[in-house]
């Protein structure tokens, strides 16, 4: 089996990528722009494994993917290659409409060609897996039903609106063109290697710093959370054995408010690391001024592909936090360069994001 993962140095696709090519012992071809938040570090495990090549690039080069594609004789293709930070997209959104959405274009176009040059059986096998997120489907209020597969698409931001629009344009060309798709939508993950500009690896260095910890608002805002790690065994499950057409809402069914899981990491930096006199964590947390439209709550409907593909998580959020905080105690020179470096002055230290 040989997959094509777009955007694999990412948070989400790099733990894809270590799972393909450890646990299912596929041949994985990462292809990845290297913007800020791709990191080969994250991949340094698997490096040099024969059943793994990087190659630095972009989707909407169609030369290149379409080399790839013959090269490798693609089977599947994963595609995760995103700008995903919803501050980001509030700042400077042509950047998501580029990626997001032309990308997306470039590379249906060019695996729309290869496909259909494929012989028979190689082209009944294989597919194009679109991973996107809950964020299309908008806000809930408290009590509402939790998104599920057939919830109409409702988003907010100019980063969830551009991921719409891409998952949109996956649809249509299975519809119009008939090429085999399957998707996928996720709540939030947070794991090892997630990039420090988000809520929990922020709150979490920010502690070990004994610096300020802001909070979006009152800190209300609901989101449900997924260990990386269980994230992809769930997209390895959708690619290989999902449905043609089908789409696969992926939640770790642990809704917590944002209050709240900042309050989880303080309790936790209190037991391994305790400050001076006694001081817990929580106190250095700081109220900032919320974001426009910051969606109330994300909830995940997951009885699908638990039903369906026999997957569930393994981590609950409580394992998985804990498992988290510890691997950023010990993982020092993975993050410390990019803490120091490679955002350095972009509204870091008042940037925090539900995400």
């Amino acid at each position: 089996m040989n997959i094509l993962v777009t955007g694999g140095a990412g948070f989400i696709g790099s733990a894809l990528c270590r799972h393909l090519v450890n646990e299912v012992g596929a041949f994985v071809v990462n292809l990845d722009k290297l913007t800020y938040a791709g990191n080969l570090a994250s991949l340094s495990a698997i490096a040099e494994r024969t059943n793994y090549r990087f190659v630095h690039g972009d989707i909407g080069d169609q030369a290149l993917v379409a080399s790839l594609l013959y090269e490798h004789q693609i089977d599947i293709i994963m595609h995760l290659a995103a700008e995903s930070h919803v501050d980001r997209s509030i700042d400077k959104p042509e950047t998501f409409i580029e990626t997001n959405v032309v990308g997306t274009f470039r590379l249906l176009d060019t695996c729309l060609t290869y496909w259909r040059g494929l012989a028979s059986e190689k082209r009944a096998n294989f597919r194009f897996h679109h991973v996107s997120t809950d964020e299309v489907f908008g806000d809930l209020s408290i009590g509402d039903d939790r998104f599920t597969e057939t919830t109409p698409y409702a988003p907010s931001s100019p980063y969830s609106a551009s991921k719409a629009a891409s998952d949109h344009l996956v649809r249509a060309w299975a519809r119009t063109y008939g090429l085999p798709v399957v998707l996928s939508n996720c709540s939030n993950n947070y794991g090892p290697f997630h990039f420090p500009e988000k809520l929990i690896p922020l709150t979490i260095l920010n502690g070990l710093d004994q610096k300020p910890m802001p909070v979006y608002g009152t800190g209300a805002n609901v989101r449900d959370w997924l260990f990386v790690e269980d994230h992809a065994r769930a997209l390895a499950a959708v690619a290989i054995r999902g449905q043609l057409g089908e789409s696969y809402n992926i939640g770790g069914d642990a809704e917590q408010t944002t209050l709240e899981v900042v309050h989880a990491v303080c309790d936790l930096l209190d037991q391994r690391r305790p400050r001076m006199r006694g001081r817990s964590h929580r106190d250095l947390i700081h109220f900032v001024s919320d974001r426009p439209g910051h969606d109330r709550r994300y909830a995940i409907d997951a009885s699908k592909i638990r039903a369906h593909l026999g997957w569930k998580p393994r981590e609950s959020f409580k394992t998985g936090l804990s498992t988290t905080v510890d691997w950023y105690f010990t993982n020092t020179a993975w993050w410390k360069p990019l803490r120091n470096g490679t955002y350095a002055g972009e509204r870091l230290g008042t940037l925090i994001a539900a995400e």
